[in-house]
């Protein structure tokens, strides 16, 4: 096992932050080694920046102008910049709505960590959640992943199955996954913390205490 190590988090988002919430409060109540110490968001009035503010957090919106659906260019170096004058070592994706491109991954290798509403490898991409539903699924649920070039595609840390009920809606599948991605991603990051994830090939094993 290795030492354990606070995490010095960067978080990116694009909506209301309800993950960066989780994470917050586990650490707030001890069950997370790390400090959020950044929130950077590319939608100038996301409500994540409103919750960076309210625990006295800098929230800092990147312009990702002149790309709609990747981090790129001139935005990726601003992000990169700003999570290094930040002092990041782990970088949270919670709700980020574009495609991460080599020059973060390269910048944090192996610390760049996503959180996916869907058991992965099954339905990646938007909305997946209504991607089961569709599909007839009988479980749906949650994965935390560390992250590649691909779309959802990196190697898995965590997975939370929920069961999906015959009357349910998008909606009432979603809140039911958000529920466990809540508790997943803290749980995630925490073994990262305590040095217990190890990387081979595809396959992210989890050292015992």
């Amino acid at each position: 096992m290795g030492r354990m190590s606070k995490l010095c988090i960067g978080v990116l988002g694009s909506g209301s932050g309800s993950n960066m919430q989780s994470i917050l409060d586990a650490i707030a109540a001890g069950r997370l080694a790390a400090d959020v110490a950044c929130v950077i968001s590319d939608v100038p009035g996301a409500r994540i920046l409103e919750r960076a503010r309210t625990h006295q957090l800098p929230g800092v919106y990147i312009d990702p102008a002149p790309f709609k659906t990747k981090l790129d260019g001139m935005a990726e170096q601003c992000v990169i910049e700003t999570l290094r004058a930040h002092g990041v070592d782990t970088v949270v994706l919670a709700g980020f709505m574009r495609m991460v491109k080599p020059g973060l991954l390269r910048a944090f290798p192996q610390r760049v960590v996503n959180i996916h509403p869907a058991l992965l490898p099954a339905f990646p991409g938007m909305q997946a959640w209504e991607q089961a539903l569709k599909h007839g699924a009988k479980v749906a649920g949650c994965t935390v992943h560390f992250v590649d070039e691909g779309m959802d595609t990196g190697p898995i840390i965590v997975q939370r199955v929920v069961p999906v009920h015959c009357d349910d809606t998008a909606a009432s599948l979603h809140a039911r996954i958000q529920e466990q991605e809540h508790q997943a991603y803290p749980e995630a990051l925490q073994l990262l913390a305590e040095g217990r994830l190890r990387v081979e090939g595809r396959r992210v094993l989890v050292q015992s205490a």
